[in-house]
């Protein structure tokens, strides 16, 4: 896995989901995961810097149990997942990942992660043919 770390403001459509305004400053971890020695997702966490700085978040190696860790021990426990999801045909940059044959649709999750605020917004870009999106939930 590949990992990038920038520092970006926010848009409107990330500003909405994280409910904080338009250029608040974010975290941006983009990276690139393998399987089988090719990459099968893309997946990119926008998060407010406010919470990442001077944490693990904006290192490549966030350590055990990963960014969702760091955030709880910034004092925010998860509490809730957002997931949307969706299909459409890919970009030209994530057509040029191998595992995409011509024509092949991606899928596209977007997690919005809460605690007691919107505390990311996950965008996952999955080659179509390499997943099964399965979910459960109780019936109450």
């Amino acid at each position: 896995m590949s990992v990038r770390i920038s520092f970006e403001p926010a848009d409107s459509r990330v500003a909405e989901l994280l409910d904080v305004p338009v250029d608040t400053e974010l975290t941006v971890r983009t990276r690139v995961l393998e399987a089988d020695g090719q990459a099968v997702q893309l997946a990119t966490s926008r998060l407010l810097r406010a919470l990442t700085r001077g944490t693990a978040i904006e290192e490549s190696d966030t350590g055990p149990g990963g960014i969702y860790s760091r955030v709880e021990e910034a004092g925010h426990r998860l509490a809730h997942f957002a997931e949307h999801v969706g299909c459409r045909m890919p970009t030209q940059e994530e057509q040029q990942l191998p595992q995409l044959g011509p024509g092949q649709p991606v899928l596209t999750v977007t997690r919005v992660a809460h605690a007691d605020i919107p505390v990311e917004v996950n965008d996952m870009v999955l080659a179509g043919d390499r997943y099964e999106l399965s979910y459960q939930w109780p019936a109450d």
